[in-house]
């Protein structure tokens, strides 16, 4: 049981995160016309957003 609670746990997690970094990109303007243009900008923004959202699912996750 245990198991199968941690697989779900983490696949709600994936999916949450996932979704937040969509949002964030989307409202930071960081698009697939960016990474065209500039790669090294998209990398840096990109991790940045990953960096936060995992923060944040981090958070949810603990203060639940």
């Amino acid at each position: 049981k245990l198991h199968t609670y941690l697989a779900d746990l983490n696949e709600q997690a994936q999916d949450r995160c996932q979704l937040i970094i969509k949002q964030m990109a989307t409202a930071e303007g960081v698009t697939e016309d960016l990474k065209r243009r500039s790669q090294w900008e998209w990398v840096k923004a990109m991790n940045s957003i990953v960096s936060r959202a995992e923060e944040v699912i981090k958070s949810e996750l603990i203060n639940v």
